[in-house]
Parts: C-alpha cells; structure tokens; sequence
C-alpha cells in the first residue's frame, strides 16, 4: 500500500471543494492521474453530495468519514464512505432508462448509475448503524 489517510468532514455540500482538494492531493502524490482520476473525481462528488443533501436530512448536518487506500501493484484507490445518516443502499436503486427521450426520464438516479458503470467495485453496507459506501478504480495507464 502506498497511502491510506482518513478525512472527518461535516457532510455539507459547502465543504465539497475541501473534500476534493484533500483527495487530489493524496492521489496525485501517488502517480494516479489522467481518465481514471476524473472518474473517481466525479464519482467521490457525486456520493459525497448524495449524503450531504439526503442522509440527515430530517436531522440537519452530520459527519461523513471518508477513507482512500492507494495500492501501487496494480495502481488502484478505494474510497469508502461512512455516514450515520439515515439507511439506504444505492445499489439497489433501479438504474435509470437511458434510452428514453431526456422529456420523459424521472429525475435522480443519473448520477449513482454512472458510479457504477465508472467504478470497477462499488459495494455497500449498513453495518452498526452506519452507511458505508466503498468504491475502488484501477488506473489503467
């Protein structure tokens, strides 16, 4: 393993840019760049903003703990979320129809469906009494 470092942050979509900056900087130091970084940049918003507009929702802000290991053979991060917001699995959320005229397509769904199909493993658990949400990306080149 080349890092693994831990952030502690209020789930506020305020607080994204400091979320992002951290990750950079620790994933950047390890060589991981180019189409593979800007998947999991899009990846960790998306998930971020998710628990920041809808896990405490009826509770205000609370904290998510965001955890990113770098391994270097081969060069890969995983990025797991935990949040003590309410329950919810995205990965049982119907993926949306992409086929369908934009006119007619429901709102949401969009954003989880498109970390699914960047990511090589995303996984999710409910486990005492916190979401965790773990992503991981290879770096392909």
């Amino acid at each position: 393993m080349l890092k693994r470092d831990s952030l502690k942050i209020l789930a506020t979509v305020k607080n994204l840019d400091v979320l992002m900056d951290w990750l950079d900087n620790l994933i950047s130091s390890c060589g991981y760049t180019g189409n593979a970084k800007v998947q999991l940049d899009i990846a960790v918003e998306e998930i971020f903003v998710n628990i920041a507009h809808y896990a405490y929702e009826y509770e205000g802000a609370g904290n998510a703990v965001i955890t990113v290991e770098v391994d270097d053979n081969p060069l890969r991060v995983m990025v797991r979320f935990e949040d003590t917001g309410r329950e919810y699995n995205p990965m049982t959320k119907k993926d949306p129809d992409i086929n369908l005229p934009i006119k007619e397509r429901k709102i949401g769904g969009l954003g989880i469906f498109m970390t699914k199909n960047s990511m090589d493993n995303m996984t999710y658990e409910y486990r005492d009494g916190k979401n965790i949400l773990t992503i991981i990306k290879k770096h392909l080149g």
